[in-house]
């Protein structure tokens, strides 16, 4: 039994494998009672053979997990780091290890389903673009950042852009907090075009566009091409380590 860990900058979330069956799976926000929550929801569970983990986040919050880990089995984690190339993908990065563990994961668990070749975009505080050809090369990809972060900057960079309400997602908006929320939601999904008509142009095929992370769901239906969701990518991309590195540590 193995238990996997994706560490994103706003939640971790978990899942609990056995023999490639997905046994459980949570995830629990930041700003919440992270070892309380963890210790909970883990409490019936047998120790696992194994704890895989892949981190987007500053040290600390990793040392807060190992110690929770400690605590609650008795387990070390195992830090999955990008490397230039494993589990049939290889890293178009000069320096791999300045790659994401997330996005190097999430063409791991593309090239395991047999996706290639595709555009993968997650769609979280930041919007991570890659391109993933059928021999499991990477072209590379793009950063930029997520609608939410986006509205975020907006605000903190003004001072007169302060909608007292949400807003809703127009392609014309009459008002100020419509106008924001729809002109972020539409600029992420317009690039995300734009990425995947470049990449199909290129490389003169089709690509099967994949969208995975937080806001995955809410943006699928404002794109213009055909796209799917991919959930949990970096979650089954551990898997797909995991059962191709059975040493402990990781390489």
């Amino acid at each position: 039994m193995k238990l996997l860990l994706d560490l994103g900058n706003t939640r971790l979330k978990w899942a609990v494998v056995d023999a490639n069956e997905w046994i459980l799976r949570g995830a629990v926000a930041w700003e919440e009672d992270i070892a309380a929550v963890l210790t909970q929801a883990w409490a019936d569970l047998d120790s696992p053979q194994r704890v895989l983990g892949a981190s987007v986040v500053d040290e600390a919050r990793e040392v807060q997990i190992e110690r929770v880990m400690a605590e609650v089995f008795g387990q070390q984690v195992q830090w999955v780091r990008t490397v230039a190339e494993a589990c049939g993908v290889r890293i178009a990065y000069a320096e791999p290890q300045r790659l994401g563990v997330d996005r190097f994961l999430a063409m791991v668990a593309a090239h395991a389903a047999e996706a290639m070749p595709c555009v993968l975009a997650g769609i979280g505080t930041a919007l991570t673009l890659d391109a993933l050809a059928p021999n499991g090369q990477h072209l590379g990809g793009l950063i930029a950042p997520g609608p939410l972060l986006m509205q975020q900057s907006l605000f903190g960079a003004t001072a007169r852009v302060r909608p007292g309400d949400p807003g809703v997602i127009r392609d014309l908006a009459d008002n100020t907090a419509d106008a924001v929320v729809s002109g972020c939601w539409q600029a992420v999904a317009a690039l995300i075009e734009r990425f995947a008509a470049s990449v199909a142009r290129q490389s003169g095929a089709p690509q099967r566009l994949l969208l995975d992370g937080g806001d995955a769901a809410a943006l699928l239906p404002l794109l213009g091409v055909p796209a799917e969701l991919a959930t949990d990518s970096v979650l089954r991309g551990l898997n797909v380590w995991a059962a191709s590195h059975p040493g402990y540590p990781s390489p």
